[in-house]
């Protein structure tokens, strides 16, 4: 069980309240299950596996044929927790948006159920009863009606005596059997089996009961192994589960997606057809990051084979999430029937290369950019892994179109976006209208009123020359926006570039903030087709710093991220909405102003080169108690200028100074300090800039 300082959470990154533990919890019950708990189905908790003896027969395999491909459906834990709006309703209304949106079309086929849909204490017999609030007509009811719409339905419990949810709903452990036929005789297709309360059961023994038991039922049910990859399932369940969880619970921010990737990434050898490594449900559509950065996590997703299950509501879902979720390019890259999960080719300076080989011999590519800045990343056919030919086809997979290059497959990515090409080497290579990229030198960075400048650039990646090409760069109403160098070309061959600069003015009083300054490159190939690439660029809107001593908390930040809940100004981080926090304190002194955050964090200050000096009190809350270890950051315009590392949650407040003259941004790095992120609450106390 892993656990955050605040409140009462659920499994993966399992919060506590106050200093109630896990650990506290099995030390104050019982270490064994009541007798009341246990049917002769299975072994007393704690006890050894059984020793195969010779001539046994081997353990029952899994059901086969199922999930050939990674599943794809949804959940409803991310969008609602156990909220009262989790109901029949809910489900139904699910079910009949995945006909109506064309996600089932698209290829999304279970509907599951998540945790709190049952009542707390099982009937005389032992059965697990739902919720009659919840479901009044019983989950069979249910179950047949998402089957009628030609879907299959889930459902969920924990290899434990309780599920994750405080209310205590009864778990699996020591009634695997009984459950397992229950769920078969309500029609169940589906099974995510959770790891809280497990009473220190050895995972493999509880997981490969429940395997059996629903091997017994005689029904095929898709198994989905919960238990966080604690236990490094990718190494032992290929034969117990169709998919296992390689890591903690997710949450809707960018560094939460952004870490579970990166842990799910270095498994690939461990994945393929019926067996799947689980980075956990999609979170796309629920607000907490950009639809930038929704795309990224679909892409990601993707790539690394990777279950699709929704988490959003789609009863609320605006088009732009129904666009993501509906990409039928990538989705066939996640569905491809090799399945082979993607390996990073490369991984500099927050530009990774992921390739993933696919069924037909062609090659799936993710240029993604992790950082807060576009970024250029590049690389080439051959590196990819495919064979030398005169050109090759790049479809772009968010654009879906087709374009043709000689070798190089590039792409100037938006921050925090990626770019994702499907790449062949296609004999009718130019046919296709030559790739063109477009980019852009940095995010502008404008003081209303005054003139900032850009640089751009259009490469032709083809073998075939662009023609009549015309580069624009688009403002919001009201700007002006002036090219200062050529800005189009009547052909630029293939392997050139046209350079341009711009001046770019925003009205003064503008509001601060991001607005989008998109560059477009239009051109027409040799036999005429018209053709379009597009940047979605960035420009920030920024107030300078006042002369004197400002408050950190008190100056607008260009970006903020977190890695559980919002940046709090001036309290501690609080995990969950904004102002949950409470005053910040470290090593029992108490501090009125600055900024509470959770590793991994990263906030961005625009300094204008006004300032000289930035300062704080840095380390981790007394919420955490001595616990959390983080390592804290200044970094000036890209250069780190100072470093705390190993701060615990025993240390008292550590002072640092970094000198930031001339620097037009200040970014406030905390890492989790190679640990991982259990309580790292960390404060930036009494952080100010002196300008």
């Amino acid at each position: 069980m892993r656990v955050h300082i605040g409140t009462t959470h659920r499994r993966g990154r399992r919060r506590i309240v106050g200093a109630l533990s896990a650990a506290l919890l099995c030390t104050a019950g019982v270490t064994a299950l009541p007798a009341t708990a246990r049917t002769p189905d299975a072994p007393a908790p704690g006890a050894a596996p059984a020793a195969r003896t010779a001539g046994a027969a081997p353990a029952p395999r899994l059901p086969g044929g199922l999930a050939k491909t990674p599943p794809m459906g949804f959940n409803n834990w991310n969008s609602t927790h156990c909220r009262a709006e989790f109901n029949e309703e809910m489900v139904k209304g699910i079910a009949d948006l995945f006909v109506t949106k064309g996600l089932k079309d698209a290829g999304y086929r279970y509907v599951n159920l998540d945790d709190c849909w049952a009542l707390p204490t099982r009937d005389v017999h032992g059965k697990l009863v739902p919720d009659p609030q919840r479901f009044p007509h019983g989950i069979k009811a249910v179950a047949d009606y998402v089957h009628a719409k030609g879907l299959k339905f889930g459902i969920y419990t924990s290899a434990g005596i309780k599920t994750c949810n405080p209310a205590g709903f009864p778990g699996g452990l020591g009634h695997e059997k009984s459950d397992a036929q229950q769920f078969a005789d309500w029609g169940v297709d589906y099974l995510k089996y959770d790891n809280c309360n497990n009473m220190g059961v050895d995972a493999q023994q509880r997981y490969r009961t429940m395997r059996d038991a629903l091997k017994a039922t005689g029904r095929p049910i898709v198994y989905s192994i919960c238990e966080w990859g604690e236990n490094k399932p990718w190494e032992w369940a290929s034969d117990v589960g169709h998919l296992w969880r390689t890591t903690g619970d997710i949450s809707d921010s960018w560094s939460s997606m952004l870490a579970i990737a990166k842990q799910n990434l270095p498994l690939a050898a461990h994945a393929g057809p019926g067996h799947w490594n689980d980075p956990d449900m999609l979170e796309v559509g629920n607000g907490g990051m950009t639809d930038t950065e929704y795309r990224s996590h679909f892409s990601l997703w993707s790539m690394m084979a990777a279950p699709l299950l929704i988490g959003s509501d789609l009863r609320k879902a605006t088009p732009e999430t129904f666009e993501i979720l509906a990409n039928k390019d990538l989705i066939a890259i996640d569905q491809d029937t090799l399945g082979k999960q993607a390996t990073v080719l490369k991984s500099e300076d927050g530009r990774w290369t992921v390739v993933r080989q696919l069924a037909n011999g062609d090659r799936a590519v993710a240029l993604f950019n992790e950082t807060g800045r576009p970024q250029r990343i590049s690389t080439t056919a051959k590196d990819i892994g495919l064979p030398q030919a005169g050109g090759y086809r790049l479809r772009d997979l968010w654009q879906h179109r087709d374009t043709h290059t000689t070798g190089t497959v590039s792409a100037t990515v938006p921050a925090h976006g990626t770019t994702v090409y499907r790449v062949s080497a296609d004999p009718r290579w130019a046919t296709y209208p030559p790739a063109v990229e477009t980019g852009t030198d940095r995010t502008p960075l404008v003081e209303a009123g005054t003139a900032a400048g850009l640089s751009s650039t259009v490469r032709n990646l083809g073998g075939t020359p662009a023609k009549r090409l015309t580069v624009t760069l688009k403002a919001p109403r009201g700007w002006r926006v002036q090219a200062t160098s050529p800005a189009s070309a009547r052909a630029l061959p293939g392997g050139r570039t046209l350079r341009t600069s711009w001046r770019i003015t925003a009205p003064a009083g503008t509001a601060p903030g991001a607005y989008a300054l998109p560059l477009t490159a239009d051109y027409r190939s040799p036999r005429g087709e018209r053709s379009t690439a597009t940047l979605p660029g960035t420009a920030h809107v920024v107030v300078p710093p006042p002369s004197g001593t400002a408050d950190a908390a008190a100056l607008p930040w260009l970006t903020a991220a977190n890695g559980w809940g919002p940046v709090e100004k001036n309290t501690s981080v609080g995990e969950d909405g904004a102002g949950d926090g409470r005053p910040l304190s470290i090593g029992g002194t108490g501090f009125a102003k600055g900024l509470g955050v959770h590793a991994a964090s990263e906030v961005s200050f625009y300094t204008g080169g006004r300032c000289s000096v930035f300062s704080a009190r840095a380390g981790i809350d007394d919420e955490a108690g001595d616990r959390g270890s983080v390592d804290f950051e200044v970094w000036a315009d890209g250069k780190r200028v100072a470093r705390i590392a190993g701060v615990t949650g025993a240390d008292s407040a550590r002072a640092i100074s970094a000198p930031v003259s001339g620097a037009q941004t200040v970014r406030l790095l905390v890492t989790d300090g190679g640990d991982g992120i259990d309580y790292d609450h960390a404060d930036w106390a009494d952080a100010t800039f002196s300008c």
